[in-house]
């Protein structure tokens, strides 16, 4: 048995995200592609001597009493029956509240870690039950790559990544609330607004993923929404497309914005110029899978 598991949680991307009405189990259905990028937490999962005991440390960053990690470790222990202690650090990279999906690729993680820890030999099946009682997003993390996404988020179909697109991910320090951003949709829905956007069909969006970045029509149902509550999100789609983007949008539930472009160079100089600004401004790659050491 090994001792010490160490593995990278790469974050997610919503390239096209429609949120449908409220289901009668209180969650919403989507319309999504997911496409994970390289922007990544670092997960080391360990055995320790405390039986029953679960230690986690997240330097520079104060995470909830209960949080993914904890919950993660709880749904393995009653699959399993394990109660060995675990000890986990988490360096966290990837900004809380961003809509990158930092909380749900760590649980997703953690998750593959103590499978390999305690060589407890879980299929596909096992870990994504576990998963879909973690959190919605959960389930697309143990798939990774690119993915179209239906149902709450349980409803997985795999697509083959694009890798020749390089990006540019701007959090520009605005923690946006995902239960404000889902009250809004929700209203907009009740007024008949989502029936005015024009959203491509969901069985066209393996199509449009594949064709050129520059005719998407992917749309993202929190984005003007958002957008109203925090106007530097629309101002920093608009730059992204003054700066040669080839697509640009807001991901999730927000505050994150991104573009795409074809060429590394230019993103390059995006990087450059959005640096200049408050937050968080990265460059990233498109994952075709998780990346795991």
């Amino acid at each position: 048995m090994k001792r010490t598991v160490t593995a990278e949680a790469p974050c997610k991307l919503n390239l096209h995200l429609r949120v449908r009405e409220r289901r009668n189990d209180g969650y919403h259905s989507i319309e999504s592609i997911f496409q994970q990028i390289s922007l990544s937490d670092t997960l080391t999962v360990s055995l320790d001597g405390n039986r029953g005991g679960c230690s986690v440390v997240c330097p520079g960053f104060d995470l909830p009493e209960v949080n993914t990690v904890s919950k993660a470790v709880e749904q393995f222990r009653i699959a399993t029956g394990i109660t060995d202690g675990i000890a986990i650090r988490l360096d966290k990279r990837i900004p809380a509240g961003a809509g990158l999906g930092g909380g749900s690729t760590d649980a997703a993680c953690v998750l593959r870690c103590l499978d390999e820890l305690f060589s407890a030999g879980l299929g596909a099946s096992a870990l994504l039950s576990m998963a879909e009682k973690i959190g919605s997003d959960v389930p697309f993390f143990l798939t990774g790559g690119a993915a179209i996404v239906e149902g709450r988020g349980e409803v997985i179909t795999p697509i083959q990544s694009r890798t020749d697109l390089f990006g540019v991910l701007v959090w520009p320090d605005i923690h946006s609330s995902t239960a404000e951003a889902y009250r809004l949709v929700d209203e907009w829905i009740e007024q008949g607004g989502e029936q005015d956007v024009d959203w491509p069909d969901v069985r066209s969006l393996q199509s449009v993923y594949e064709s050129s970045p520059r005719i998407w029509n992917f749309r993202n149902s929190f984005e003007v929404l958002v957008g109203r509550r925090y106007p530097e999100i629309c101002s920093l789609i608009d730059r992204f497309k003054v700066s040669g983007a080839s697509f640009a949008a807001m991901t999730g539930s927000g505050s994150t914005v991104f573009g795409l472009y074809d060429d590394p160079v230019q993103a390059d100089l995006a990087q450059e110029l959005f640096s200049a600004g408050p937050g968080c401004c990265l460059n990233f790659l498109l994952l075709a899978s998780p990346t795991m050491q």
